[in-house]
């Protein structure tokens, strides 16, 4: 099922983010460069919309911005495939996998790590807001 959210600034950072990560990948390496700037942007934007670094939209966009940082240096540019795809597969569909990632970070959850954790969250249906709104309450 599509989930374009064309009504919500994050998701039209994401779009834009998307096109310069996409033409990195298509061998216009300023895209790169080019995005990590905009993530930048957009983690300030959301720091102060949030009032709190500890948000979890601010979380999302700072491991983002970690993860293409860490694709910078040319050997291992191969590596913004991963951001690339992702970040359509979010806009698309609504399946964002940083999201899906951080929201098992120990601080981020009220549960116990477990397999069956891992399949509720990197297999459930994407959710309007955040993932966290979509994990079971605590057993």
């Amino acid at each position: 099922m599509f989930m374009i959210e064309y009504k919500d600034i994050g998701w039209w950072y994401w779009l834009v983010t998307a096109c310069m990560l996409s033409a990195g990948v298509a061998g216009y390496p300023n895209g790169f460069a080019l995005a990590i700037g905009l993530t930048m942007f957009q983690l300030l934007h959301f720091m102060l919309r949030e009032r709190s670094i500890t948000a979890f939209p601010v979380q999302v966009r700072f491991w983002y911005l970690l993860l293409l940082l860490v694709a910078l240096p040319q050997p291992l540019q191969v590596i913004y495939w991963i951001p690339t795809i992702g970040t359509w597969a979010q806009l698309i569909f609504g399946y964002c996998t940083m999201a899906r990632c951080v929201s098992l970070f120990p601080w981020n959850r009220d549960q116990r790590f477990s397999v069956a954790l891992l399949k509720r969250t990197f297999l459930s249906r994407p959710v309007r807001g955040n993932i966290l709104q979509g994990q079971p309450p605590l057993k």
